[in-house]
């Protein structure tokens, strides 16, 4: 148990001042995450990685980001190459797919590079400072999505694993009835054990806010009937709250999300009954949020439908949604793969280079991810042209 002290404190001085001494778990995750001072993104950030908490598909390697590359510069294309393209990554992490993207469009595709407007919206301040760090020869603007005026982007927002961190409610089934998780914290007795006590606890009780409710109306599923007792999963609000705020800025483009998740369906498969919410610690997966409170980062795989669904609602119309595998490999990844054969890389550059990019294909891991595209303002002839990602890889 190495938990962040002074964090616990901050949450637990949240709970002490809020109504009936408890918080929604959304917001106990917010303060673990993003408190300012002692949250998770705040203080490890700099862990991310290989010899951190958890890698991404950006770790492998630079064929994920100039994949995506190739298709924005369609998209530009689509988009009759306007004299400004705006490429808006919500949630950079540590600036390396930017620095993978910039740098293939660069030496690739320069006439879309003059026209690129390259933009990072980024909530943790350690992780900018990075990213700014590492980006010093590239052209890039910081700001905050608020801070982007309604209807004033031609491009494409897109993120990378952003949407699976925003803080979720968590639920309950108790007798066919939907009641909400709160954290609050235990009257412990003064305990002689070496191990400190967990210093949260949950309770269940009726739903902080009806937009649970109205959830599972916009997902179509009826989340009392055919459950058992006990099922327990996460709605993720704050993600549909994010889409909005994006689709108010677009004005004409696409809106790119990749992320590990599920079609409504199957997120909330009766059999799946204790959801999706998982921690890391050091590359090791467990489900309990409760320890190393600040030292590990917490995530839920992400309802696709429901972006769908509410995007429609905020005038996103859907292009189109393909496993991360696909999308690649009808981006050329294939052509990679089978390259390789063809280079005179050192034999152990070879493997590790082999090796990576079929971790971007991995079914039950990196390539198994979910990349939806929704787009706004499109004619119906720019609506008519496909995606490169996302036409059949044997039809191209």
């Amino acid at each position: 148990m190495h938990s962040n002290t002074a964090l616990c404190d901050a949450i637990a001085q949240q709970i002490a001042t809020s109504p009936q001494n408890r918080i929604t778990f959304a917001e106990y995750m917010d303060l673990a995450l993003y408190h300012p001072t002692h949250g998770y993104y705040t203080k490890k950030a700099i862990d991310i990685g290989k010899q951190g908490d958890f890698f991404t598909n950006v770790h492998l390697g630079a064929d994920f980001g100039e994949l995506l590359a190739v298709q924005f510069v369609q998209m530009w294309e689509i988009l009759q190459q306007p004299v400004s393209f705006s490429l808006v990554e919500m949630g950079a992490g540590q600036g390396l797919l930017a620095v993978d993207i910039l740098k293939y469009i660069q030496q690739e595709y320069p006439d879309f590079f003059k026209a690129l407007d390259y933009v990072i919206v980024e909530k943790s301040s350690t992780l900018k400072q990075q990213q700014q760090q590492r980006l010093q020869e590239f052209s890039v603007r910081w700001c905050n999505l608020e801070e982007i005026p309604s209807n004033s982007i031609a491009g494409c927002f897109f993120s990378n694993e952003l949407v699976d961190a925003f803080p979720v409610y968590q639920f309950v089934l108790e007798q066919g009835q939907l009641l909400e998780v709160y954290v609050t914290t235990p009257n412990f007795s003064v305990s002689t054990s070496p191990n400190p006590p967990i210093p949260f606890i949950e309770v269940a009780d009726t739903p902080s806010t009806q937009q649970l409710v109205e959830y599972f109306e916009l997902i179509g599923i009826n989340i009392k009937n055919g459950y058992p007792d006990g099922y327990r999963s996460e709605v993720n609000l704050a993600a549909l709250d994010w889409l909005s705020a994006v689709a108010t800025r677009l004005q004409h483009g696409y809106v790119l999300t990749i992320d590990y998740g599920y079609p409504a369906n199957r997120y909330y498969n009766p059999r799946r009954s204790q959801g999706t919410l998982q921690c890391y610690y050091q590359h090791h997966r467990h489900n309990n949020p409760y320890i190393n409170i600040g030292q590990q980062d917490i995530t839920a795989h992400i309802d696709f439908t429901a972006l769908e669904r509410w995007g429609e609602q905020c005038g996103l119309d859907t292009i189109g949604f393909r496993e991360q595998a696909l999308f690649l490999m009808a981006l050329g990844l294939g052509d990679r793969i089978a390259n390789l054969s063809y280079t005179k890389l050192p034999l152990s550059q070879l493997l590790q280079r082999r090796d990576a990019l079929h971790q971007l294909l991995d079914p039950l891991g990196l390539g198994g991810f979910g990349v939806l595209v929704q787009s706004k303002g499109l004619t119906e002839a720019e609506a008519a042209q496909p995606l490169k990602g996302l036409m059949l890889p044997e039809n191209q």
